[in-house]
């Protein structure tokens, strides 16, 4: 097997199964884990090997990059503390429930808890996308940060495991505290020094290169210095998604857009299938114990998984409500019905795979790590599990929940669109002034903000002299929307539905 050969047939299952998947409405990375697997059982991929790095230092950062430039910094800072707990504590939680059922099933504690570490972070690509804004940017978040965390356990305990540390709690705290906040700080730095590159960047395919490396420019240092790569994607991404309205042009916005929608898309599914791919490879490799063992293990710690999941969504948020009684948090409160699609929404993708393999074979003193196969079997286990079982299930979590339609969403829109009518009238007077534009041919225009009709055209100097108060305006329209999302009266959600309209209509006044 070639890598030519690979990517053909990689990027042939994300076509069809993607086709398929909305042709029948089954799930897709269901779909695509099941194509994987057929692809991974013939001659030609049986010796297939899914490099870590590959994972580790090539999706990730793009993956982590797309979702954090998409992702709403307001809801985030709304919905700090629940993303907080959710990304640590939840993952701590997970790695000790994980680590307890291993240990008690016949494995050692270094080994387990690498285990626990490895199964601790979800994966949002399966997530339903029909939920409110703010479910869906703490799940999306949660999957964003709770990545770091769990990279951060795992070396720790792999550490023990290879005898190159022993484990001390002081230790360990020092070394999560020294990740996050070297994470974010280089993670903010590249973003910022980025920001005076791109206003002096002249071409918007020029920008469209920026994009792509970015996320790889904030995750290397990270990873040379030791610190939380993942973390500093995130950051990265977040400033930029902030700044990138008043420094981005639209159409290096749109050709950016585009391509980060099919690059992220096409990894998501790729990462799938590579998965699927490598299955019958960790079946075989199993050889420390049984396959009847690892199976039975598999399908306690999917179940360990799974219900400190659903346990911790039925009891911290709880314990949280007694300790915070504000009005304002009173008001975010949500049924118990409508937490369930949070507690399911515990997928495991290849990030928990790509972590498994990262674990050497042999300790530091060059003996060998025993049950490492097992471990990456019953991760490659509980990756299938959870995507059958919760995948599939959650639309149905989510239809059940009945959540109430997102009106506020509604309310920001129509406060945006009616907020740039009027900096844009407002702005009319002396803008047409300034560029010469007839009485009758600004009369027009305020009549096409008011009715939305086009305006007549005219001689070829009126034609030009109107398109240049279009432009005009809206760059006044711009300013308008992002001092509405900088007060926080509308997000970035809202702010990128309106700024795409603005794109197009940008492109289409800047052509000859």
């Amino acid at each position: 097997m070639d890598s030519l050969e690979l990517i053909v047939v990689v990027a042939a299952a994300v076509l069809l199964m993607g086709w398929l998947s909305r042709r029948t409405g089954l799930s897709e990375p269901l779909l695509l884990l099941a194509t994987g697997c057929l692809v991974g059982l013939t001659p030609s991929f049986s010796s297939f090997a899914l490099s870590p790095d590959v994972v580790l230092f090539l999706f990730l950062p793009a993956l982590l990059y797309w979702e954090a430039l998409t992702s709403s910094v307001r809801e985030i800072r709304n919905n700090f503390r629940s993303i907080a707990l959710q990304s640590t504590g939840l993952v701590l939680a997970t790695a000790v429930a994980v680590a307890v059922v291993a240990h008690a099933l016949g494995y050692g504690w270094p080994i387990a808890f690498v285990l626990g570490a490895v199964l601790a972070p979800t994966d949002a690509a399966a997530v339903a996308k029909a939920m409110p804004r703010r479910i869906l940017t703490v799940l999306r978040t949660e999957s964003l940060l709770n990545d770091g965390t769990a990279l951060v356990l795992l070396a720790v305990t792999i550490d023990v495991v290879t005898d190159e540390h022993p484990f001390s709690w002081s230790g360990t705290a020092v070394a999560f505290v020294a990740s996050y906040a070297g994470g974010i700080l280089i993670g903010a730095a590249v973003a910022l020094l980025i920001i005076p590159v791109r206003r002096r960047l002249p071409e918007p395919l020029l920008h469209s290169v920026l994009s792509v490396a970015t996320p790889f420019l904030a995750y290397l240092p990270a990873e040379l210095l030791h610190v939380s790569g993942v973390l500093a994607v995130v950051v990265c991404g977040l400033v930029s998604a902030w700044f990138g309205p008043r420094v981005i042009g639209s159409e290096a916005r749109i050709q950016a857009v585009a391509f980060w929608e099919v690059a992220s898309y096409l990894l998501n599914g790729a990462l799938f299938v590579l998965v699927g791919i490598q299955l019958p490879a960790t079946v075989r490799a199993l050889t420390s114990v049984s396959l009847l063992q690892a199976t039975i293990a598999a399908l306690a710690v999917s179940v360990a998984v799974l219900g400190t999941r659903l346990l911790w969504f039925y009891s911290v948020p709880y314990l949280v409500r007694l300790l915070d009684r504000r009005p304002q948090q009173r008001d975010r409160r949500i049924t118990a019905p409508q937490r369930l699609p949070l507690a399911w929404a515990g997928m495991r993708g290849a990030i928990s795979l790509a972590a498994a393999l990262t674990v050497p074979a042999t300790t530091a003193e060059g003996r060998v790590v025993g049950q490492r196969d097992a471990v990456v079997f019953i991760t490659a286990v509980v990756i299938v599990v959870t995507l059958t079982f919760l995948g599939p299930t959650l639309p149905a979590m989510v239809r059940r929940a009945r959540f109430p339609s997102d009106e506020d969403k509604s309310a920001e829109l129509t406060l945006a669109r009616c907020r740039l009518s009027s900096a844009a009238l407002d702005a009319m007077p002396a803008l047409a002034a300034r560029f010469g534009v007839a009485e009758e041919d600004t009369s027009r225009m305020v009549q096409d903000i008011e009715d939305r009709t086009a305006p007549a055209p005219g001689s070829a100097h009126r034609r030009e002299s109107v398109r240049r108060l279009q432009l005009a305006l809206l760059q006044v329209k711009r300013d308008a929307l992002t001092d509405l999302r900088d007060s926080g009266r509308i997000d970035d959600i809202v702010l990128r539905s309106v700024q795409e309209v603005l794109d197009v209509e940008e492109i289409r006044l800047g052509r000859p």
